[in-house]
């Protein structure tokens, strides 16, 4: 294994986070800028558990939810 190896949650939220861009057409920088603004990011983090075991279209349409809540 490797011994720099970042934790499970921190991996499937770097991974999250390039698919959702990818999903919506933008970089990743302005997808996180755009958590980060509206204060989605710690929960969508918080989310690990319930996101890493469904489909990422069911994510991605929780996270457009916490967005237009915003």
């Amino acid at each position: 294994m490797y011994a720099n190896r970042l934790p499970a949650a921190t991996e499937f939220f770097l991974y999250l986070l390039e698919q959702y861009a990818r999903h919506r057409g933008v970089s990743a920088a302005s997808a996180l800028a755009e958590w980060d603004a509206s204060g989605a990011t710690a929960r969508i983090r918080q989310n690990y558990d319930l996101y890493h075991v469904e489909a990422l279209s069911n994510a991605f349409a929780d996270i457009d939810a916490m967005l237009a809540s915003a």
